[in-house]
């Protein structure tokens, strides 16, 4: 079982679109997205079961540069 996370990005003034190429490169994502508002990107990930939440998402996304504030939205249940 995997948990589904959703991470809204904000990058840095002019990085939106760069910040996204690297993400999608890393291929860690299960969707992504430009958004409109306080955040520029959305991302849907599936964390293995058994691994810290935080870490991962610390290990794998958040050294990106370009990154400025993140806002990670836990999911419990689909239905």
């Amino acid at each position: 079982m995997m948990n589904c996370v959703f991470i809204q990005i904000r990058c840095k003034p002019g990085t939106a679109y760069r910040v996204a190429g690297d993400i999608a490169l890393r291929e860690i994502h299960s969707e992504l997205y430009s958004t409109s508002g306080e955040y520029d990107l959305l991302v849907k990930l599936y964390i293995p079961e058994g691994e810290d939440v935080g870490k991962y998402i610390n290990d794998h996304l958040l050294d990106i540069d370009g990154i400025e504030r993140t806002l990670t939205t836990l999911t419990f249940k689909a239905f």
